[in-house]
């Protein structure tokens, strides 16, 4: 069976650490900050975007959030991370700990069988 030739979303988890800065930002000050710098950033530069967060502050020291992004290729990817340097959140507001990027199933693409998961229906 020949592989999937799609291109499949790019998946990045990226770890980061709040820093004493964005701390001192009150609840609707972070708010605003995401919604009046990080947002109309990403919007112009890049589309096929999408984003989840989570908080790990209360099982890790090292990473205090997660922020899941997935785009629709690499280049939409790489706009994002573009984007996100040129603003406050990059190394001023979050320390980027790490970049985790894969696609989701890339074996069974490159191997043309199934992916196996534990997804209940």
């Amino acid at each position: 069976m020949p592989a999937d030739t799609a291109q499949p979303p790019v998946t990045a988890f990226m770890l980061v650490k709040t820093t004493p800065e964005w701390l001192a930002l009150s609840v609707p000050e972070r708010i605003e900050a995401f919604t009046t710098q990080v947002l109309p950033a990403i919007k112009s530069r890049t589309s096929g975007v999408r984003s989840r967060f989570y908080d790990t502050e209360f099982y890790s020291a090292r990473v205090t959030d997660v922020w899941v992004w997935e785009a629709d290729d690499h280049q939409a990817y790489q706009l994002l991370i573009d984007a996100l340097r040129e603003t406050p959140f990059w190394d001023r507001y979050f320390e980027v700990v790490d970049l985790l990027v894969g696609t989701e199933n890339g074996y069974a693409r490159t191997y043309g069988v199934e992916a196996v998961a534990t997804i209940e229906t």
